[in-house]
């Protein structure tokens, strides 16, 4: 197989990876591939494995503040969780990098140099305990609908880690839904935090999906994504699937959002919501959301901290 791989042209190495690719073939590590897939997957395989460390620590912050040793231990193990994905991701992601002779580091450095993002919600401020309980209920359920989107990506070692990543998310979700429903089922004040959460969160839930496909420049780069079917789903049709699912469980709590606009169109079936301010999207990605420094300099001082055990653990020339 190297051998007939190396007689044949790159015009015919890509028109036998796209028919792989449409015979529902798996790609793996060390397949050929051309580069701008694999550029692809690093981008977003590495941003997601990022998102999950990153994404772990808006709720961190409230492991000690927690209101009972059971909330305390079941934020612990989600936080556990949440790392244990971001390990995993990057791990896939380095797989990627070896052509290219970078390794895991390169990754955190690029986290730290602002070279790779992480997402828009990570970056917001935790307030309040139903902050803490919004995160799991609908920022987990968001990204769930992202992540079993590609659970069929043509890149096989990506879609085995979300097979794992995906089961251990429902129960994330889980979590975050019995806060809210504790709230919801408490006092007024308890009631009001909820809202007040719904109400600071909701653009940035817009905002997690992306831009549609199609703008003012002409196609987004997501188009490569559907082009070499690491995914199926446009950013918009994701955004629609997120509102079916989640904005009557809302509204049957007894809860509003935050858009007078928002309906349900009979015809289009499609929900008509206002257009999230899509330059907060393109101001975070410069980290300069209203927690993205202070979380950097959390994990840049966590990553100099801990460099002794990396060095320990690696292995040793003899």
């Amino acid at each position: 197989m190297s051998v007939l791989l190396a007689e044949m042209t790159e015009q015919e190495k890509m028109e036998q990876f796209v028919a792989r690719i449409e015979n529902g073939e798996k790609i793996e590590a060390d397949d050929w591939m051309p580069d701008e897939y694999r550029n692809t997957l690093i981008k977003l395989i590495s941003m997601h494995g990022i998102s999950e460390i990153m994404g772990a620590l808006p709720e961190k912050e409230w492991v000690p503040k927690a209101p009972t040793l059971h909330r305390k231990l079941g934020i612990m193990a989600k936080v556990q969780d949440e790392m244990g994905h971001g390990q995993l991701l990057l791990r896939v992601a380095e797989d990627l990098l070896k052509p290219y002779g970078k390794k895991r580091d390169d990754l955190m450095q690029d986290l730290f140099s602002g070279n790779l993002k992480f997402h828009n919600v990570f970056h917001m401020e935790t307030k309040s305990w139903g902050d803490a309980g919004l995160i799991g209920w609908l920022v987990d359920g968001a990204a769930i609908i992202t992540q079993t989107d590609m659970l069929g990506a043509s890149y096989g070692p990506y879609a085995r880690a979300l097979q794992r990543i995906c089961a251990e998310e429902v129960f994330h979700a889980q979590h975050g839904e019995a806060i809210i429903m504790a709230l919801a089922e408490g006092t007024d004040e308890q009631r009001q935090m909820v809202q007040d959460s719904i109400n600071y969160w909701w653009e940035s839930l817009l905002l997690f999906f992306g831009p549609p496909s199609k703008n003012e420049m002409g196609v987004s780069k997501q188009d490569v994504t559907l082009k070499y079917r690491i995914r199926t789903g446009t950013n918009e049709g994701l955004r629609q699937a997120f509102f079916s699912k989640y904005i009557k469980r809302i509204h049957s709590l007894g809860f509003t959002i935050p858009d007078e606009t928002l309906r349900f169109d009979e015809e289009t079936e499609k929900w008509i919501y206002q257009q999230p301010d899509w330059n907060k999207l393109k101001q975070i990605a410069r980290n300069e959301g209203p927690r993205s420094q202070a979380r950097l300099n959390l994990r840049r001082i966590s990553y100099t901290t801990n460099q002794w055990v990396r060095e320990a653990l690696a292995p040793k020339v003899i």
